[in-house]
């Protein structure tokens, strides 16, 4: 697989939620650490989405704000 985006973080899907028109995918990159999406339904079909699988989430942003308090 190559893409263009430049932030790419291999895991292994957690959890899917799937609802009417869109689907919540959560994926363990790390140790309890998590990154969820969420996709289309038909996406998530597409790809055949279940937990345990194998998948990339990339990331695509143009702007990374930071906070503190």
């Amino acid at each position: 697989m190559k893409v263009s985006a430049r932030n790419s973080l291999k895991g292994t899907v957690k959890s899917v939620v799937t609802g009417a028109v869109n689907d919540e995918v959560t994926i363990e990159v790390a140790s309890g650490v998590e990154v969820t999406a969420i996709i289309t339904k038909s996406s998530a079909e597409s790809l055949g989405l279940a937990a345990g699988k194998e998948v990339y989430a990339v990331i695509k942003a143009s702007d990374v704000m930071v906070a503190v308090d």
